[in-house]
């Protein structure tokens, strides 16, 4: 019994006639008539007698009655299950994003994201570059947002914006006065810093190698989220990306003008997220 043979059947028993349920399910009634007839035969037994103008069903058609209830609510619930998602109402969209992401544009974001999607999961994975890359190749996340592009054969980055770097310091810090900062400026100070075998690191150590200095990174550190409190516990200044705010902390830009690239990265050898196109649009709103 077929999902239509099964609609067939139920309204049948509903409306008592074969005229009034083609009439329901807006097919002719000789085309109800030869579908009742194939399934009859499929099942090798009559499911309705013509008595008295009606077709009265067969105590075999009780039998199957409630089970052919519950399996059509089931088919019902299933076919609006499948409008929602078709609609964009239900989903699942899976985020791989570093700490300075997650701490900064990414709320806003997502609440635009939710407000317009509020029936929509979101499975957010806070993960270094390189564990996000590798998650978007085995197919753990959908979608990868990363200060830095990612490189790999199958993977697809598309740069959203630059995100210059700057200096977090304490609010009562003597360098706080300054509009911006320089190597020179930092070089008294402990700085707290990525290794020069970040991709960021060569151009940091290119800036101070201009200005006559060694960049002497004192406490080496994957992200703003790491360095903001060994800043706030006076361990020094921290010279990071400039794209979260951190409590008791200020920012300052850095000059020479140095940028990451946020960038959004997506497997090509997997389907696309249909969420992923609107999630994105939701976030470059915010940038």
């Amino acid at each position: 019994m077929n999902a239509r043979q099964l609609e067939l059947f139920r309204t049948i028993l509903r409306d008592g006639t074969l005229t009034a349920a083609a009439a329901s399910l807006n097919i002719s009634q000789p085309a109800a008539s030869k579908q009742l007839q194939h399934l009859e035969d499929q099942l090798g037994y009559k499911l309705f007698e013509r008595i008295a103008g009606r077709l009265v069903p067969t105590p075999e058609a009780h039998l199957l009655a409630d089970d052919a209830n519950r399996v059509f609510r089931e088919i019902e619930v299933l076919r609006d299950l499948a409008r929602r998602v078709g609609e964009r109402k239900l989903g699942l969209l899976r985020i791989g994003a570093s700490l300075p992401v997650v701490w900064s544009i990414l709320p806003p974001a997502l609440l635009a994201f939710r407000a317009a999607h509020p029936s929509v999961k979101i499975h957010l994975h806070s993960l270094p570059a390189r564990e996000i890359a590798e998650a978007l190749r085995v197919g753990d996340i959908d979608l990868g947002l990363t200060l830095s592009p990612l490189l790999a054969p199958t993977l697809r980055c598309e740069a959203l914006a630059p995100v210059a770097l700057a200096v977090l310091l304490p609010a009562a810090h003597p360098l706080a006065a300054q509009d911006t900062l320089t190597p020179a400026d930092l070089a008294p100070y402990p700085l707290i810093s990525y290794g020069s075998h970040a991709t960021i690191g060569p151009a940091l150590d290119d800036a101070f190698r201009e200005a006559g200095l060694t960049r002497d990174v004192a406490l080496q550190v994957a992200s703003s989220v790491a360095a903001a409190p060994l800043v706030a516990a006076g361990l020094g200044v921290a010279l990071v990306d400039g794209l979260a705010d951190f409590p008791g902390l200020i920012r300052r830009p850095f000059r020479p003008r140095i940028t990451m690239s946020l960038s959004a990265s997506t497997d090509s050898a997997r389907p696309v997220s249909r969420l992923a196109r609107p999630f994105l649009a939701a976030l470059r709103a915010r940038i």
